[in-house]
């Protein structure tokens, strides 16, 4: 699948806060994609009620939302190819930053400080960003001055 680079964004460059807006979007799509559900073995005998909390049915359902509609689906699926661009490990911090987990669960998680954690995510979509916009990733140039050149970047764009 090729990746629309621009996706009616060609007046405008990515932004890392585009790219992290997508990748949100995505595990929010994701999240409301029916689940497969098993077929089971049912019996004919009724349900029966095994105590008064079942009889009371005292928790309700937990409401869900609609399905995705495709286009958030296909938008889905064009970022899960971006997140094969970063290395295995930042792959798994962006997307569980994206799904809400702590700063603090995240760096026990991936052994390193919080602030390390975020430093690692701010790079990761900064590569990302870089590489949505068309240019080549040097090998040369360290994490802080990509990040730095990516923020100057989308501050043009906005100026």
């Amino acid at each position: 699948m090729a990746v629309n680079r621009c996706d009616n964004r060609c007046d405008n460059r990515w932004t890392v806060s585009q790219v992290e807006e997508r990748i949100e979007e995505a595990v929010d799509t994701l999240r409301r994609l029916p689940e497969k559900q098993l077929q089971i073995v049912r019996s004919s005998w009724p349900k029966f009620l095994q105590d008064c909390d079942d009889a009371c049915d005292t928790e309700p359902a937990p409401l869900r939302r609609g399905p995705p509609v495709s286009a958030a689906i296909d938008r889905m699926d064009e970022t899960l190819e971006w997140l094969r661009w970063l290395p295995a490990e930042d792959a798994k911090l962006v997307w569980a930053r994206a799904e809400g987990t702590t700063w603090k669960v995240l760096s026990w998680r991936f052994g390193c400080s919080e602030r390390t954690a975020q430093r690692r995510c701010e790079y990761a979509l900064s590569q990302t960003s870089w590489r949505l916009n068309g240019h080549a990733l040097p090998k040369v140039w360290s994490r802080q001055f990509l990040i730095d050149k990516v923020s100057s970047l989308s501050s043009q764009n906005f100026a």
